[in-house]
């Protein structure tokens, strides 16, 4: 017969597992709902922003020229953001197909995303914003004080066109792909 001390034992543990569960739940699900108050239609927030290259990268400067495809990641270096990085180098070609150019941003130090780079292949912009202060422009930044996993299509007007918050990492060229022709991004000569 189980006594009742170890029938309460076993009550507190699965209270304990069920408290941790919701608020693992809670704070997932907080992710996506704090991720972006910006609607389409609404004039993408310009931003300057240094590169794995060293480079500064713009908004502005592709203004009337092309649109911008901004793919906002959590973290250098983790899983997720790995795979998703693996995605667009691999099948970055459906992207170039198109009159847009696409960058990956975080907030991490510049030094941390040249160290992912060098080690995913990244052959396109990986955009460093340190101070955070595009990724609140974006509505991006979460609770953990880190980028959510969002993209913004900006048309060359700068204006947003699509934001989508249902990433998936292993399919993100190919998603990216996918809706840029849904927007009728011009497609570019194969001469």
């Amino acid at each position: 017969m189980i006594s009742e001390n170890v029938i309460k034992f076993k009550v507190n543990i699965m209270k304990k597992i069920s408290t941790v569960i919701i608020s693992a739940i809670l704070l997932c699900s907080s992710f996506s709902l704090l991720a972006t108050d910006l609607k389409v239609g609404d004039q993408a927030p310009n931003f300057k922003l240094q590169a794995t290259t060293g480079d500064y990268y713009q908004l502005s400067d592709y203004q009337g020229k092309q649109a911008v495809v901004l793919a906002w990641y959590p973290m250098a270096n983790t899983r997720g953001c790995t795979i998703e990085c693996k995605s667009l180098v691999e099948q970055g070609h459906l992207i170039r197909k198109y009159n847009a150019s696409y960058f990956m941003a975080s907030v991490d130090p510049l030094d941390d995303n040249r160290d992912f780079a060098k080690k995913t292949g990244a052959d396109f912009p990986m955009l460093s914003d340190p101070s955070k202060a595009t990724a609140k422009a974006y509505d991006v930044l979460n609770i953990m004080g880190v980028a959510s996993r969002v993209t913004f299509y900006i048309s060359k007007e700068g204006k947003i066109l699509k934001i989508d918050e249902d990433i998936n990492p292993r399919t993100a060229a190919e998603d990216i792909a996918k809706q840029l022709a849904a927007l009728n991004i011009k497609v570019l000569s194969t001469k």
